[in-house]
């Protein structure tokens, strides 16, 4: 899979993989905060095609490498972003940490789909 790298330098496209070595598809986008240089987590595109996008959290991932991520969990243990996960500042309870970072990986999707 090539070098470690940061997650500066993960690509588009790159492949994921789940802790078990099976290919679950490509990294569709970073999430961070570059001014501030947090590192989310990545949106994941699903393989086979047409798929579905999934987020894998930045403490759901052991390994990024210039040619592949190697998550920490399996598939089943990636988010599903969608209107439902992410929940309005109306809620009675105030949005923990992964709730925003789900609630920003569903407004990307959003966005570029």
């Amino acid at each position: 899979m090539g070098p470690p790298v940061a997650y500066l330098g993960l690509a588009d496209g790159t492949p994921v993989f789940d802790r078990n070595g099976q290919r679950i598809g490509v990294v569709e986008h970073v999430l961070a905060d570059t001014a501030l240089d947090i590192f989310h987590g990545v949106i994941v595109h699903t393989h086979p095609l047409p798929g579905r996008h999934l987020y894998a959290d930045a403490d759901q991932i052991a390994e990024l490498h210039e040619r592949g991520v190697v998550l920490a969990v399996d598939e089943s243990q990636l988010h599903e972003p969608d209107e439902t996960s992410a929940r309005t500042q109306d809620d009675a309870h105030p949005e923990t940490s992964l709730e925003a970072r789900i609630r920003r990986a569903w407004d990307w999707i959003r966005a570029h789909t």
